[in-house]
């Protein structure tokens, strides 16, 4: 038996191990009173593995999956079969695939070879048997025939057409998944969706419209209302889709301040037959179960979402591994109709790793790749971006100081600046504070205003449902109309702000926490587009330069796209995806 301060001390002085995570391995110890260094080791690379977004550990593999922190292999690592004995013979270790009652829950789960936090095998558990017992065929009521409903939806679809086949495969299917990129036409494929099903019912599916974040609820509600207004869409079946609203997923589940409990779960059902969640690569495995677990047993649930765009912040990477699950109903949409071809090349290439395809689409109409560190590129490198800069900054100036508002909001997509990181010299701060010197400097009396100036791109950074501001929206701060903007003391502002297809004029004194939206991360971009974009990469060796962040960067751009970094940091990411270990992609476990 190793003593626990001689096993978990070479992996913290490594920095392989963090402070948190061998303090909640002692801790469990003290309180399960082992001792065995060798379980202790485990248990704190299970936490270690939850606090990078992964649900569990393979002991097996633990040391490779940890390569890149350096010095891997000279690390006193336990011999894998003793390691497994001792972790399966703990007292802190369920060593079995099944549920136990209550009062013999263990803090850690052994199943199928992995390593496990108990609340996140729960939860895994909990999601992998919803969508085992979901994925027979659903039987409707059929108040039309499906056939004559996705002729008059699909009108000029073949059997092949994958919008069509989307339709078709939700209504056979009490779980399914709408997957594509930016662009592939997945909201205007819902809007249909929802009018399929509501066929079949005769308009008598109740439904509810979600997404992980306020701000993508409202672009999901407007994107159906918008498809459900286009010409093209049946007279006879667009009753049946105006007016649908959308909320976040924590809204829908009744979340109770301060707690972390919902008031609808597993004893209080949701009383929706059908609820579709956009924007669900973000979504974690905690709110995934929670959510499966409000469902009513014949409710329809449909994900939409870019499996290969970043995961959630929180822990687990449920759509992908729901995609990869056997027996799920996955439709892909690949046709792109939003950016150009050379940038759906770029990312495509990205996508798949393939970094040969990669370098040659950087050579692309509308993408520019400058090999250069950018923390130390110098001003004539950086030119480029200067100017795109200054020129969506005037455009957006020009449009506030007139008053008008929608015209500067619309001008805000123009271009924008994203970046791996918040702080550094490869931060959105720093970045966001060069992007406003220029503009200082160009743009006569800009930002001379004080904290509201005329022209200042706002982010919102957090929900206030009084004023139906979410968590990045995005707005421009404007002169009033009538009102004298430009110079010192110039009248009187407004924040300007996109709501259900109009616009919205706060006082920004009401305003709750704001930043100022010079630059962007990566991670708040996603959900976005804007005409050009400017991605900054930090070092190959930054442990947030993946293939999901660089192909949820250059995916955000319609017309433009640049790369400013060193070619060995692109190479890392595109050779680099991000690894979430998880039980979820195979059966689960009865």
């Amino acid at each position: 038996m190793i003593h626990a301060g001689e096993a978990l001390r070479p992996f913290a002085e490594a920095g392989v191990l963090a402070a948190a995570d061998v303090h909640v391995a002692q801790r469990l110890g003290g309180l399960g009173g082992e001792s065995d260094g060798a379980v202790l080791l485990a248990a704190a690379f299970a936490v270690r593995a939850v606090r990078f977004g992964s649900v569990c550990v393979d002991l097996a593999r633990v040391a490779e999956s940890v390569a890149p922190t350096g010095g891997s292999d000279l690390l006193p690592w336990p011999e894998a079969t003793a390691w497994e004995a001792a972790v399966r013979a703990s007292a802190l270790v369920s060593d079995s695939t099944a549920d136990t009652s209550a009062d013999e829950v263990r803090p850690l789960r052994f199943a199928d070879g992995l390593l496990y936090l108990e609340r996140y095998w729960r939860q895994q558990q909990v999601v992998g048997r919803w969508v085992d017992a979901a994925s027979p065929a659903a039987a409707t009521a059929a108040a039309d025939p499906l056939e004559t409903v996705l002729d008059r939806l699909f009108p000029t679809a073949g059997p092949d057409d994958l919008q069509r086949r989307a339709a078709a495969v939700t209504a056979t299917n009490r779980f399914s998944i709408l997957a594509g990129g930016p662009g592939t036409g997945k909201t205007w494929t819902v809007a249909r969706i929802l009018a399929v099903l509501q066929a079949q019912y005769a308009g008598r599916l109740r439904v509810a419209l979600a997404a992980p974040t306020g701000k993508a609820a409202a672009r999901l509600q407007e994107s159906i209302a918008t498809a459900a207004a286009a010409p093209a869409f049946p007279a006879l079946d667009r009753p049946h889709v105006e007016g649908l609203t959308a909320s976040t997923l924590h809204r829908l589940l009744g979340a109770r301040p301060g707690t972390s409990r919902f008031t609808f779960n597993r004893a209080n059902r949701l009383p929706h037959d059908l609820v579709v969640v956009d924007e669900a690569s973000m979504v974690s495995l905690t709110l995934m179960s929670r959510l499966m677990e409000a469902l009513r047993p014949d409710c329809r649930l449909v994900l939409v979402g870019d499996p290969d765009q970043l995961a959630s912040i929180e822990v687990g990477a449920v759509l992908g591994d729901l995609v990869a699950r056997p027996g799920t109903a996955v439709v892909r949409l690949e046709v792109v109709h939003r950016f150009s071809p050379e940038i759906h090349a770029l990312a495509r290439a990205i996508r798949t790793g393939d970094t040969d395809a990669v370098e040659t689409a950087l050579a692309g109409e509308g993408i520019e790749f400058l090999p250069v560190d950018a923390a130390t590129a110098g001003p004539a490198r950086l030119a480029g971006l200067r100017d795109d800069v200054v020129g969506a900054g005037r455009a957006v100036v020009a449009a506030a100081r007139a008053g008008d508002a929608a015209s500067a909001l619309d001008e805000l997509v123009g271009h924008q600046l994203l970046c791996a990181h918040r702080e550094g010299a490869y931060g959105v701060r720093q970045w966001g504070r060069q992007a406003e010197a220029w503009l200082r400097t160009a743009v006569d009396g800009y930002g001379r205003e004080g904290t509201w100036y005329v022209g200042r791109p706002l982010l919102i950074t957090q929900n206030d449902h009084q004023l139906r501001l979410y968590n990045g929206d995005v707005g421009v701060v404007v002169a009033a109309r009538g009102s004298v903007a430009g110079g010192p003391g110039g009248g009187v502002v407004r924040a300007a702000f996109k709501r259900d297809d109009s616009v919205h004029l706060e006082i920004p004194g009401r305003l709750g926490p704001v930043d100022t939206m010079h630059a962007l991360s990566i991670h708040r971009s996603q959900g976005s587009q804007y005409d050009r974009v400017t991605v900054v990469l930090p070092p190959a060796s930054s442990p947030l330069m993946t293939r999901e962040l660089l192909y949820t960067a250059v995916t955000r751009a319609k017309e433009h796209v640049r790369i400013i970094g060193t070619r060995e940091a692109l190479a890392a990411a595109v050779r680099r995806p991000i690894v979430r270990a998880s039980g979820l992609r195979g059966p689960a476990q009865s």
